[in-house]
């Protein structure tokens, strides 16, 4: 993307964040990777009036060949966590989440923004107020429910104890100090109690196993009991599963982690075949998919940090909150969570 045109949509962005005159916004890249989403970044904040900086990490020493979660490259250098501290927001380019380090910046109250996509998915994604107002509804309802259970024609039949952790939104953009968000995103989400996740998921072709950025080719059956997954059955795709969970030697890799459904009309169920898939935030977001997470839930304040993650965005599921029908096969039944050409 031309970076003239990569600087305005930024500026729209910090915009949207609530950036102003007498704020300090810092840029976090490591590497070589993201100097133009720095220097696009932090032109905005400048022209906002905001005071500016870019600190850029070493990129990682080794690499596991694993997606490991939770490794900010920030933990042996607590001078620069002070300083992200200190600035009112922080632009991560990067990708902090489930890092000790981010949980530390954010309770400082500065706020965060994640943003490691691909710069034209940026641009067809960029956040909206209505958006914004439509996760926000979703997340009033699923805050309140006790129970969420979720089916699907292809044998899913699970159930999930609410009530212990906290929902969060992410609609792509933060203007509140403290809080994080993800550009671009437009989900709602919350966790099970730690032994209160029960019954079984059956993952069908055409579903999304992330970090793999890939679509699932033949059924894959999990039997989950006590918050933990005990089985997986199927062909290659469960295999690969399997091995990829064992290959980090931790139990908890098992454990069911966040869970919710998509919202953004504008997000593509094939995106992953556009621009090398980026990290997959539009196959989180696309309207109507219910998203289960396998791994660490301390995000949501859980005790489980694991750096095995995955996340698993299904097509075509039902999912009830305290028996009402909230998702009925992939179509939102809320008319103020529909697009205003859907209600």
């Amino acid at each position: 993307m031309d970076q003239n045109l990569f600087n305005e949509i930024c500026l729209q962005q910090l915009t949207l964040s609530g950036v102003h005159e007498g704020e300090t916004v810092a840029v976090l890249t490591r590497g070589d990777e993201r100097g133009e989403y720095a220097n696009a970044f932090m032109w905005a904040a400048q022209k906002l009036g905001a005071a500016t900086f870019h600190l850029r990490l070493p990129s990682p020493a080794s690499a596991s060949g694993a997606w490991a979660v939770g490794d900010s490259g920030l933990a042996a250098n607590p001078l620069a966590v002070e300083a992200l501290k200190r600035a009112d927001m922080l632009v991560d380019c990067t990708f902090l989440l489930f890092s000790k380090e981010q949980f530390e910046i954010q309770g400082a109250g500065t706020r965060i923004l994640t943003a490691v996509e691909p710069a034209p998915l940026l641009a067809r994604l960029m956040p909206t107020k209505e958006l914004r107002e439509r996760v926000e509804v979703g997340a009033e309802l699923l805050a309140k429910a006790q129970t969420m259970r979720i089916t699907s024609p292809h044998g899913t039949d699970v159930t999930y104890r609410l009530g212990v952790y906290p929902t969060m939104s992410e609609y792509g953009y933060t203007d509140e100090p403290g809080r994080w968000d993800h550009w671009p995103a437009a989900f709602v989400f919350t966790g099970g109690a730690d032994d209160g996740v029960d019954g079984k998921i059956v993952l069908a072709p055409g579903d999304v196993l992330l970090p793999f950025n890939t679509y699932v080719q033949t059924p894959v059956e999990f039997t989950i009991e006590g918050g933990f997954i005990r089985d997986i059955r199927g062909g290659l795709d469960a295999d690969l599963l399997s091995s990829y969970i064992t290959s980090f030697d931790d139990p908890r890799g098992y454990g069911m982690s966040h869970v919710g459904w998509g919202l953004d009309e504008r997000a593509h169920w094939h995106g992953l075949t556009q621009f090398g898939g980026g990290m997959g935030m539009e196959l989180r977001s696309f309207y109507g998919n219910v998203m289960f997470s396998i791994g660490p839930n301390n995000e949501l304040g859980g005790p489980n940090d694991t750096p095995c993650h995955f996340d698993i965005p299904m097509r075509g599921n039902s999912l009830y909150l305290d028996d009402e029908l909230i998702v009925d096969a992939g179509e939102l039944t809320v008319p103020e969570m529909r697009p205003a050409g859907k209600r």
